[in-house]
Order: structure tokens, then C-alpha cells, then sequence
């Protein structure tokens, strides 16, 4: 068996615990590749997965803990550009993944947007289509700027759908760039919003009581789902958005990307030695789009 580096923790904790390690090269198994990784996306899921709060569904715990759901590399038997996702384990040099859940990389994808995008591009996905947001309908975005809200409000303008997106002061640019009409949080906000309304649907994809505002503000709570705040939407009787992930969803969101409809946002790259740097970036819940790890 083979040795390969990762980006992993001995014990969970900050982000200064993130360790470039040696450890097993994987092997796969019937239906399953082994893919040498080239770009790895950095999420919100590997800063709790970090830090021992381990996602539903999560193998396991079993030192060392290697962060990471997303990538882009190259299958090492046969030479093929692939993206894929899997749970864990993608901030290293090699990863094994069922055939089922990677796709060809078109030619013109880099590899940076590549690997930022099956999370934060599938979660959005799902969540227009949990939501049942439909062309010439409103949708409130909270935290339009980050990884999902960056998707989510490009591919529901793509579906003639009006997004207005909440952000900080120097993200409005961005969103109005995406097709977004942009409102600033903070201070005022509730009224802001009142006056770009009336909503339809909205998703919460930032916390910090965002659902507090947006119950005020969509009268039909089986509409307002979020990604970031579990207990308000328990509270409020909300809905609680995952990412049914799979391979047609993938493929359909990578043709967007190949055809210049979609875009990745990349905010920053950090190679795989620099990980507890690129979590620590994530973790200051600034900038907008994706964080991503180069690998090799």
C-alpha cells in the first residue's frame, strides 16, 4: 500500500490543528476510482467536521480526520478528467470514489473552478427545486456573496426567476454583476428588504437570525429553507435545506459552467500545505465565493 499526504487533524479543534500528514493511499474497490486530486473546495461542513461536528451521515470517527466533500482530478488508471464529491477524506494527494459519482471535466473548466464546484453548486441546486421556486417568482437570498448564495442567485436568475440578495456593502457590485438585486444587512435591513419585496421564497444560506427577518417578510414558511441555522428553523417551522448530491445533478450544473452561464466564483487558493490557512479564511465568514485547495 502506497503513502500519500493529507490535510488532517490528530484531535479536533482549530484550524492551527489542521496538520499536513502522511497516511495510506486508498484503494479502490469493485466500482470504485482512484482519482489523484487537483483542486479540493473548502466548505463550512470541513470547518465543523475540524472541529468535531461531524455532519449527519458522516462515517465513523477514526484518526486522522480528513476534511473535504468536493474535487477535481484526474482518475489515475486511465487518465480521464473527473469531478466529483464524496463524504470526507478530499483534502489529500488521492481519493476513492464510486464510479457514480464523478463526471468528466469539460476542457474548459480550470481546475480551481472545478473543484469548488459540486457542494456549494448541488446545495443551491436542491434548494431551488425544495422550494419550488419557479420563473417570474421573488427569491430572498441571505448571504448571496458566499459559495451558495453566489449559485443559487445565478441559477435562479437563469430560470427568469428576481433575486434579491442580502450582502455586505462591498459584495453589492458582485451581486448585481450575478444578475442580483443587491441590500445591504444590518442596520435597517428589514425595512430595506420591505421595499424590494414582496418575496416568494427565500433561502437563508449565511445564520446569524436571518430567519427572524424572513418570516416577516414570506408568509408561506414551507417556502423559507436555510442551510445555516438548524435550531431556528426547528423553531420556526421552516425548512431545512441538504444536498441530494448525484451525478446527473453535477453534469447539468458543469454544462452551465462549460457554456459561460454559470460561474465559479474563486476568492482564494491555497495549496494543500497552506490548509489551516484556507480554513481560517473560510472561518472569517468574509469575501465571497469559494475557497479552494490546490493539490500537487
Amino acid at each position: 500500500m502506497g503513502i500519500m499526504r493529507a490535510a488532517g487533524v490528530a484531535e479536533f479543534g482549530p484550524a492551527d490543528r489542521l496538520r499536513i500528514m502522511e497516511v495510506p493511499r486508498p484503494e479502490p474497490g469493485p466500482g470504485e476510482l482512484l482519482v489523484r486530486v487537483r483542486a479540493a473546495g473548502v466548505q463550512p461542513v470541513d470547518l465543523a467536521v475540524r472541529s468535531g461536528r461531524m455532519p449527519a451521515g458522516a462515517p465513523p470517527v477514526e484518526f486522522p480526520v480528513v476534511p473535504g466533500n468536493e474535487f477535481a482530478g484526474v482518475v489515475e488508471e486511465t487518465g480521464e478528467e473527473v469531478v466529483g464529491f464524496r463524504m470526507m477524506r478530499c483534502h489529500a494527494e488521492y481519493v476513492v470514489v464510486p464510479e457514480t459519482q464523478v463526471v468528466p471535466k469539460p476542457e474548459g473548466v480550470d481546475w480551481a473552478a472545478a473543484g469548488a464546484l459540486s457542494a456549494s453548486g448541488q446545495t443551491a441546486h436542491t434548494a431551488l427545486e425544495h422550494l419550488g421556486v419557479r420563473k417570474g417568482e421573488t427569491l430572498l437570498v441571505h448571504g448571496a456573496a458566499g459559495g451558495v448564495g453566489t449559485m443559487i442567485t445565478q441559477l435562479a436568475v437563469l430560470r427568469g426567476v428576481r433575486v434579491v440578495g442580502t450582502a455586505s456593502a462591498e459584495n453589492q457590485d458582485h451581486l448585481r454583476s450575478l444578475g442580483a438585486v443587491p441590500v445591504v444587512y444590518g442596520d435597517g435591513e428589514l425595512d430595506r428588504l420591505r421595499e424590494a419585496g414582496p418575496f416568494d421564497a427565500a433561502l437563508d444560506a449565511a445564520g446569524h437570525g436571518n430567519l427572524h427577518t424572513t418570516v416577516q417578510l414570506v408568509g408561506d414558511r414551507s417556502r423559507i429553507g436555510s442551510i445555516a441555522d438548524w435550531g431556528l428553523v426547528r423553531e420556526l417551522g421552516c425548512r431545512w435545506i441538504g444536498s441530494d448530491r448525484n451525478r446527473a445533478r453535477l453534469a447539468e450544473l458543469l454544462d452551465l459552467v462549460a457554456a459561460g452561464d454559470l460561474r465559479v466564483t474563486v476568492r482564494a487558493a491555497y495549496p494543500l500545505e497552506e490548509a489551516a490557512k484556507a480554513h481560517a479564511d473560510v472561518e472569517s465568514g468574509h469575501g465571497r465565493g469559494k475557497v479552494v485547495l490546490i493539490v500537487g
